[in-house]
């Protein structure tokens, strides 16, 4: 049931929605705004922003939702392609003028690109530390010579200031479920990553890291490219 594609279709269809809430693992609910989902970019951050200006040759956005970073790519003459699961999001992006918008999971993908997106931390998608090596494994077969990946994640360390650290996994993995007008979908695994992580199993990986831009918030783009190609 894809609770998180009613709430994008309401707010498409009619200009707003019912509050959309997150429940997770570690606190209180927190409300999740749709409208964040359908920002231009006079509405993303300085973050998002840099992502997009990096992009060259043939673009795959990953996790794309509605569509707004791809959007904001085919106005510059970029060749993108924007996957996402939700179907209800990837029929948005299409009505929205996204001109390859695919329903498609990343893993099953058979492509090459030059640059491949992942923002409003989509690297949460890869769920656990293990998810996220097999991950940038996969991704090796999707990228070109000389390609690279970008992506933002935060480190939330934060979040134990008041809470006790989780001694049976890694802190920054974290589970989330969407409901929305009563209706509650199913729980998934997400992923928050901090620096010294990332370069570690980048590098068990293969992978060159380097943080491009620090919003001195815990959020921070990082750029992974190929150690050997």
């Amino acid at each position: 049931m894809d609770v998180f594609g009613k709430a994008l279709t309401d707010f498409y269809k009619t200009g707003e929605a019912e509050v959309l809430w997150l429940n997770n693992s570690y606190g209180e609910p927190e409300e999740m705004p749709v409208d964040f989902f359908f920002r231009d970019d006079e509405d993303m951050p300085v973050m998002e922003l840099q992502a997009l200006q990096m992009c060259e040759g043939k673009v795959l956005d990953i996790g794309a939702g509605v569509g707004s970073h791809a959007l904001v790519l085919q106005a510059f003459n970029v060749d993108v392609t924007a996957i996402d699961v939700s179907k209800a999001a990837v029929d948005i992006m299409k009505d929205r003028g996204v001109k390859n918008a695919l329903l498609q999971d990343v893993f099953t993908l058979d492509a090459k690109f030059d640059s491949i997106l992942m923002l409003m931390n989509g690297i949460g998608l890869t769920g656990t530390l293990s998810g996220f090596k097999d991950f940038l494994i996969k991704l090796k077969s999707l990228l070109n010579p000389g390609g690279q990946v970008l992506f933002d994640t935060s480190d939330i360390s934060y979040l134990y200031d008041d809470l006790e650290k989780p001694e049976d996994k890694y802190f920054g993995e974290v589970s989330y479920q969407y409901e929305y007008k009563g209706e509650k979908g199913d729980w998934f695994d997400w992923l928050y990553v901090d620096v010294e992580t990332i370069d570690t199993i980048a590098s068990e990986t293969g992978w060159k890291s380097e943080v491009i831009f620090d919003d001195d918030e815990d959020q921070y783009l990082v750029r992974l490219t190929l150690k050997f190609h």
